[in-house]
This record gives C-alpha cells, sequence and structure tokens, in this order.
C-alpha cells in the first residue's frame, strides 16, 4: 500500500513509516528523548529530502514527545519551572536555528552541512556517552558506585546571577545555565530534526544536577513546546513539512512511546545509556559511510527543487 507525498514529492509504502513511527517513538519512551537523532537519518536513508526530513521529523517528535511527557507526568516527575525556563531559551535558539537552515537552503548547502553536523555532533557526543556509562557499568560490577552526585551542589554555577528555586528538583540555582542549554536544544531541534533529549539529559544530570527521577519528565516536557515551534516556522518559513509523512510517523510513534515508557522501567540507568550511546554511534557511522561512498547517481536536480 503506497502513499503520496506532496511536499517530499515521492511515493511511499504505508507500513513502513508506520513501523519506523512507532520504533522511534518506543525509543522516545525509553530513553526520555525525542528521537529525531535516529529519525531524520532513518527518513533521508529512506530517500526522503534533507529539509524535509529535519522538518516533518521535528513534527514527529511533537506527538511522542507529548505522549511520553503525559506518562511522566502522571508519576509526578515534571519539573514545570525548570521546564518552562529551559523552554524560554529553546525558543530562541529555534528561531535561530531556523533562519540559519533557510540561508544554508538558498546557497544550495544545507544538504552537505546537515550530514557533516549529524556525523561530527553524534560521533563525539556518542562517543563520550559510550565511556561514562561504560565506567559507570564496571564499577557496579565491581561493587563500588563511587562518589554519588548529588543534587544542590554546583561549583561555577553558584556564582551566576537570577537565582531561582525550583522546587520539584530541590535546587537553588541561577537561571541562566537551564536557559542558555534550552537555547542550544531549540538551535539544534530547528537545524537538525531532533529534540535533543540525548544532550539535554546528561547536562541536567552532571551540571544542573537535578534528580534522576525528574530529569526525563523535564525533557520531554519542554521537547513538546520547542519541536512544536520549530514545526511552525518551518512550515511557514521553509515549507519543508510534510503533512501526510508526519501522520503517518505520528500514528505510529504514538502507540510506541507508551511501550518505550513501560519498557523502561525494567532496565537499570546504565543499561539504558549504553544502549542509546550505541544508537548515537551507529547512526553516526552511517552517515560518516554515506560522505565518503560513491553514490550510484552522480548527478541530480532533487536539490534544485528542494531549494524554493
Amino acid at each position: 500500500m503506497h502513499v503520496y507525498l506532496p511536499i517530499a514529492e515521492m511515493p511511499v509504502n504505508v507500513l513502513v513509516f508506520l513501523g519506523l513511527g512507532a520504533a522511534v517513538g518506543f525509543l522516545s519512551g525509553l530513553f526520555g528523548v525525542g528521537g529525531g537523532f535516529l529519525l531524520t537519518p532513518l527518513l533521508i536513508f529512506l530517500g526522503i529530502p534533507p529539509a524535509v526530513a529535519v522538518g516533518t521529523g521535528a513534527a514527529h517528535i511533537v506527538a511522542s514527545s507529548v505522549s511520553g511527557a503525559f506518562t511522566q507526568y502522571q508519576r509526578n516527575n515534571v519539573d514545570f519551572k525548570m521546564g518552562v525556563v529551559m523552554m524560554a531559551g529553546g525558543l530562541a535558539g529555534t528561531l535561530i536555528g531556523v533562519e540559519v537552515v533557510r540561508l544554508l537552503r538558498k546557497a544550495g548547502q544545507f544538504d552537505l552541512a546537515l550530514y557533516l553536523i549529524y556525523v561530527t555532533f553524534l560521533g563525539v557526543i556518542g562517543s563520550l556517552m559510550m565511556i561514562e556509562s561504560l565506567n559507570a557499568w564496571r564499577k557496579i560490577k565491581a561493587g563500588s558506585a563511587g562518589r554519588t552526585r548529588k543534587s544542590g551542589q554546583h561549583s561555577w554555577v553558584d556564582g551566576l546571577p537570577l537565582k531561582m528555586r525550583f522546587h520539584r528538583s530541590k535546587l537553588y540555582i541561577s537561571a541562566v545555565p537551564p536557559a542558555v542549554i534550552g537555547m542550544f536544544i531549540g538551535f539544534l531541534a530547528a537545524i537538525m530534526g531532533i529534540g535533543g533529549g540525548f544532550v539535554m539529559i546528561p547536562a541536567m544530570i552532571y551540571l544542573l544536577r537535578m534528580p534522576a527521577s525528574v530529569v526525563v519528565g523535564t525533557s520531554l516536557f519542554q521537547i513538546v513546546f520547542v519541536a512544536a515551534f520549530a514545526v511552525l516556522l518551518h512550515a511557514v518559513q521553509n515549507r519543508t513539512v510534510d503533512i501526510v509523512l508526519a501522520l503517518l510517523l505520528i500514528s505510529g510513534g504514538v502507540l510506541g512511546a507508551q511501550f518505550g515508557a513501560l519498557s523502561g522501567e525494567k532496565l537499570r540507568g546504565e543499561q539504558m545509556r549504553i544502549l542509546l550511546a550505541g544508537l548515537v554511534l551507529i547512526v553516526a557511522v552511517r552517515m560518516a559511510v554515506d560522505l565518503v561512498v560513491t553514490p550510484e547517481e552522480l548527478f541530480s536536480f532533487s536539490g534544485v527543487q528542494g531549494g524554493r
């Protein structure tokens, strides 16, 4: 069964994209990430133009994050005040990111820039996450948990202005670091089509020292609004949001996120981080291969159409 995508300008198999949406939604609920770091490359691998993959992938992130965030809210795992501060920065970062996408598409360099950003960024983040996760796993296997990072312990963060009290996270810190983190995540959401949870979650744990119990829920909460804003801007300014494709991905993603949230309860924290790091590295390697392998078609006019 096939359907035609009006913005991507191509027919696709309905079952393939429903399954893709469900798989990425499952990861969203399991790891507390939007899943865009995996969805955007997979869409590109399946032939979707990169700009459309970024804009439409963000729409899927909204739906899957809503489902996951609601589940976390029911468990009282969301720090709304922290989420709002991060969201404010995220909206500003999204504005900047969408404008950068517009300029790169105008110059005809967006596809190359997207691949280079993915390979570099995911390679570095995935490697760091894998090293940290394996070290934590070894310590637990050896019966030594190491020094525990406690919420409320800070260094240079204490000296920053605009301090706020975040009761759910039991923190009294400056609002500047959460806002800056949110701005960076918003920029990534716009230019890469990702929710940024795989960056935000480590930052919330190791930089802000938030309790692990509220990190996933708070991350999903702010991702909902930042990704929705990115979708709106991409649709209006860049016209790269394919509604038909988005509906296919969302239909599978909402269901997948619920199963992911339930499965996450059965895995230990270090196990989840190792799995997530592995996925990030696999995607980075796959995109790196595409950068150096000679394509089957050396000449294509698709980039000209995508730059409208």
